[in-house]
């Protein structure tokens, strides 16, 4: 059974969602017939090209709340990514356009460490507070997990899989999907946002009853 699962790396909840997912599969009794495809998504489009600065000050501007209102914000997030292993420091994460983030992911998964370049580049913005908009960064973290890295600097270099990417956003949308984590399990069930462990057991079971139910 395929489920895929639409994200952003620079986006808090879709970690929380990711680790929810994962923890729903270590006691689902069919995981090993399950294929996860990590697809792309832009949490904040708008975002410029090259763009830095900390994510606390966007998010200010973003929402016109005040700076303790963030501090606020990313101290609740921050606690319920505790709760799932996660040590988040939105404090100093840096804002960053994801799109050729999202081009070199398209190349892992040629490489067949799409899943991997998933979790390390969310792991580098959200914990580690590295730059996505800066490409050596993001070739660094693709060679890390195997990931040619003079193939990644071909990619950045050029506009590679640039159509893949908004392709993936696209289908997103047709799904109803306005924001992420967006989970789609077996093309039946699907899941908005960061959910309980629960709703990922039962949506997971009900997809794998439904692929796996004779055709008349």
């Amino acid at each position: 059974m395929l489920v895929e699962v639409w994200s952003d790396f620079v986006c808090p909840w879709c970690y929380i969602g990711k680790r929810r997912l994962e923890t729903a599969l270590s006691r689902f009794e069919h995981a090993g017939d399950v294929e996860i495809v990590w697809r792309s998504f832009q949490l904040d489009p708008s975002t410029p090209e090259g763009a830095d600065g900390p994510v606390s000050e966007s998010l200010r501007t973003k929402y016109g709340v005040s700076a303790e209102q963030v501090v606020q914000m990313n101290e609740r997030v921050t606690t319920l990514a505790a709760a799932e292993g996660l040590e988040y420091h939105l404090d100093t994460a840096r804002v960053a356009n994801t799109f050729d983030a999202h081009r070199v992911a398209h190349l892992a998964r040629e490489h067949g460490a799409g899943p991997q370049l998933h979790e390390r580049l969310m792991r580098a913005h959200l914990i580690e507070s590295v730059h996505l908009g800066t490409p050596e960064n993001v070739v660094r973290l693709a060679a890390e997990v195997g990931v040619p890295a003079d193939e990644a600097r071909r990619v950045l270099d050029g506009d590679d899989y640039a159509d893949d990417v908004r392709a993936e956003i696209d289908l997103a949308r047709q799904f109803g999907a306005s924001g992420v984590p967006f989970f789609v399990m077996g093309r039946t069930h699907g899941v908005a946002g960061a959910q309980p462990v629960e709703v990922f057991d039962g949506a997971l079971a009900e997809a794998y009853s439904r692929a796996a139910a004779p055709t008349a």
